[in-house]
């Protein structure tokens, strides 16, 4: 049985292994902007609407030159909602609009625009990290759990962060939803490639099904 997780997880990586940061064109890195962009991103998958609407959304966004906490809360709220509908995000854009504006003042209030303060006030403690990122405006725990999927790249402290969704993923394919031994499985791929392939299959049951037709 394991030779043949072994094989299914690594076809899933294999076709589907792209992180959602990677897909909105953040290259992501410990330094202020990428992981306001990611904490943008996240808010906009957090939503009841289509990943690839929201990967639209927050790759508008950063065309429009909202790319950074001071950009974001400078912008007229107007401005901010047509940003969202040119990235089709139409269904939430005037409450994700008000969102993201009074989630970028908070940030600028309260870490100076920089979300490498909030890590600092968490101290290591991953617990922490969750919490502090649910007082932005519009991350619930939703939003929070893709922020640390995404940014345990960079933020070691948090890997591997599996969450709830990324191990439905893992249940659809007839994987473990053990993190340590998916990890195991896995092999030397990141633990974020990981976390993002499963919830791929977690919401997109074609990705399971190719994955599984693959390793067969």
């Amino acid at each position: 049985m394991t030779g043949r997780q072994q094989r299914v997880v690594r076809e899933l990586l294999n076709a589907h292994g792209r992180t959602y940061a990677e897909e909105a064109g953040i290259r992501l890195r410990d330094t202020p902007q990428p992981l306001y962009r990611l904490q943008v991103l996240s808010l906009l998958l957090s939503a009841r609407i289509r990943a690839s609407l929201a990967v639209a959304a927050a790759r508008a966004l950063h065309e429009a030159g909202l790319r950074d906490a001071r950009r974001m809360a400078g912008a007229d709220w107007q401005d901010r909602v047509d940003a969202l509908g040119r990235g089709g995000y139409r269904r939430y854009d005037e409450r994700t609009a008000t969102q993201l504006g009074d989630g970028a003042q908070l940030l600028i209030d309260r870490w100076g625009g920089d979300l490498r303060r909030l890590r600092e006030e968490a101290g290591g403690d991953v617990d922490a990290l969750r919490r502090l990122l649910q007082e932005i405006p519009g991350v619930g725990p939703t939003g929070a759990d893709i922020f640390l999927r995404e940014a345990q790249r960079v933020w070691p402290e948090a890997a591997p962060y599996l969450d709830a969704k990324a191990l439905s993923g893992a249940e659809r394919l007839g994987l473990p939803k053990d993190p340590d031994r998916l990890v195991e499985l896995a092999g030397d791929a990141e633990p974020t490639v990981l976390a993002a392939a499963l919830v791929r299959a977690a919401l997109d049951k074609e990705v399971a099904k190719d994955s599984l037709r693959r390793a067969a």
